[in-house]
Formats: C-alpha cells, sequence, structure tokens
C-alpha cells in the first residue's frame, strides 16, 4: 500500500468514526421521571411519557424500541369538543433551559404494533433521536419502568351527550 492510499484510507476512516461519533452521542438532554403505561393482551397502543430538558436547544425527532412496531412522537389536544391525536412529524421542539413535559392528555410517545403485552412492573427499552438547529443528529437509549393504566378520571376527556 503506497503512503497515498494509506492517508487516504485513514481519513476516510477519520470521517466515518466521526460520523458514527456524532449520531450515537446523546445531547446534554436531561429526562426525569420517565414511564410507559402498562397494557395488556392483545391491546396494540399504549404510551411512554417523562420530562425533557435540554440545556441547548433541540428537537425530539423520532422514536424507536423493540417492543412496538412503530413509535412516534404525538400531541393530543381540544378541537373544539373533540380530543384529537396527532403525530408530530416535524418532531418536538426542546426550547433550551424548558422543561416540556410528556403525560397522558398531551405530547407523548405512542407505541403501536405493541409485539406483547407490557405488565406493570416490566421495562421497555427506548431510543430517542434528537436534531439540534444546525442539523447535528443524536440518540439516547433509555429503560423505562411499566407503570398501571390511568384511570378514568385522570383522562381530560368531555364527555356531552
Amino acid at each position: 500500500m503506497t503512503f497515498k492510499t494509506a492517508l487516504k484510507t485513514i481519513a476516510a476512516c477519520a470521517l466515518l468514526a466521526g460520523a458514527t461519533t456524532s449520531f450515537s452521542q446523546a445531547p446534554a438532554v436531561q429526562v426525569r421521571d420517565g414511564w410507559v403505561r402498562q397494557s395488556v393482551p392483545g391491546q396494540s397502543g399504549t404510551g411512554a411519557f417523562m420530562k425533557l430538558t435540554a440545556p441547548a436547544g433541540t428537537t425530539l425527532v423520532g422514536v424507536s424500541t423493540p417492543a412496538a412496531g412503530v413509535a412516534e412522537v404525538h400531541e393530543m389536544k381540544m378541537d373544539g369538543d373533540t380530543m384529537k391525536m396527532r403525530a408530530l412529524k416535524d418532531g418536538l421542539p426542546l426550547p433550551a433551559g424548558q422543561t416540556v413535559e410528556l403525560k397522558p392528555g398531551g405530547y407523548h410517545v405512542m407505541l403501536m404494533d405493541l409485539k406483547a403485552a407490557l405488565p406493570k412492573g416490566a421495562t421497555v427499552p427506548l431510543t430517542l433521536r434528537f436534531e439540534d438547529a444546525k442539523g447535528a443528529k443524536s440518540s439516547m437509549d433509555l429503560t423505562l419502568p411499566v407503570g398501571a393504566p390511568a384511570t378514568a378520571a385522570a383522562m381530560p376527556m368531555d364527555h356531552k351527550h
């Protein structure tokens, strides 16, 4: 191998290593109070909830888990008299220094096409994917505990008949 070829190979490896590192390093996003709502056999979806704080502004652009076929960042909000849920296609902005709460009835991670029931006491691995204003991508691996489902009284719904 010539010196020139070796130098090109080393440069290519350094670029690949840098690209891999920049994606795999998580931003300094703090995650608190994370949990996943328990499910029962036959139930196809559930939610994951947590509080996220980023010292520098970033956006939660994606989520993945081996526990579900699909994982998306969703928002629930009232539209007139109806509570509607939608996926946030552009992600969830995390303003610098502000805590954004993912909670039942608001922003949350929706887990769909569950591979198996998630009983209370189990854990669910999640990977959160972020992108900052400069386009730098990063990810964070979490393992969240499964908790009891919310009671009907805890769910914000309008029951007009």
